[in-house]
């Protein structure tokens, strides 16, 4: 029996609900965390590109009435991008067989790493048809992601979804639903998860945006094509690489014979999906702050 647990709070995942010519209409919080993180990205972007002095040779690589237009390119990465790695890198069997509902985006499934890929292949499009210096918009919009993530991560707390494994640490936290409560707990007994969500809330948004903050506006990292970049893929995938630990996999990995859902293992070790997918951001983020560094000892 757990001596303290935390009962999720009786939230709902809809902020407001309305009825329109027989059609349920409804504003849910993890849309709004969508449209506030857009938002900010949005005024963050303006400010940087408003302050030359943080670019190489004052000079930024974009005006900042651009932004909004980017921001459409980015909008649609996101949401194609997010789909479409859920397809392939989480249920590629399940929807070879059902291809109708791909795009059936209401109804859940989104990665965040599929994400990514969208917006890098958006921005870079973007700055081809531009002639916009393709690191010098990677580091604008790397720096401006990190409350997003924090916004969105708080949103599936609220909905419940994304927890994390069972723990009998003091602030596990009861989820709703016969699949967080099932976790080979005693008869009766309550499951405490790990609010997974929040630790990556408090890693990808919050502790990972104070660090790109104070690199642009204390040490001048925009000065440094691809630092900004480098440092957010790296951070990320160290963040999420480490919560992956502790984050219930997804039901199609779990079986009885990988009771972890490990994506690829050996003797019963190896990684998840999750930490498969952050190994290639970890490597291509040092990569890039090498670089930097590397080209900015050339240039001194």
């Amino acid at each position: 029996m757990h001596a303290f647990l935390i009962q999720f709070p009786d939230l709902s995942p809809e902020i407001f609900a309305i009825s329109l010519f027989g059609n349920q209409f409804a504003l849910r919080w993890y849309a709004l965390a969508y449209i506030v993180g857009i938002i900010i990205a949005w005024r963050l972007a303006v400010a940087a590109l408003r302050r030359a002095p943080l670019w190489p040779d004052a000079q930024p690589p974009m005006k900042a009435v651009q932004v909004e237009d980017l921001l459409t390119w980015i909008i649609l990465g996101v949401i194609l991008g997010g789909r479409l790695g859920y397809v392939m890198f989480y249920q590629p069997g399940y929807y070879l067989q059902n291809p109708s509902e791909i795009l059936r985006i209401w109804q859940g499934g989104m990665a965040f790493h599929g994400g990514l890929l969208g917006v890098i292949v958006a921005t870079w499009i973007y700055a081809l048809r531009h002639q916009i210096p393709r690191l010098q918009i990677a580091d604008l919009v790397a720096h401006s992601v990190p409350p997003g993530l924090l916004l969105g991560r708080l949103a599936n707390f609220n909905n419940a979804e994304l927890w994390g494994r069972s723990t009998d640490l003091p602030w596990g936290v009861a989820f709703p639903g016969q699949a967080a409560q099932s976790c080979g707990q005693a008869l009766g007994e309550l499951c405490a998860r790990h609010p997974s969500q929040l630790y990556e809330a408090m890693l990808e948004g919050v502790a990972l945006g104070a660090v790109i903050l104070w690199l642009v506006y204390r040490r001048g990292a925009l000065r440094h094509p691809g630092r900004v970049t480098g440092v957010f893929l790296a951070g990320y995938g160290v963040a999420r690489f480490l919560v992956e630990f502790v984050r219930q996999p997804d039901a199609q990995f779990v079986s009885i014979d990988n009771p972890l859902g490990l994506a690829w293992h050996i003797g019963g070790y190896g990684l998840t999906m999750g930490q498969m997918l952050s190994l290639p951001m970890l490597a291509i983020g040092l990569f890039l702050v090498l670089r930097s560094r590397r080209l900015a000892g050339v240039l001194a």
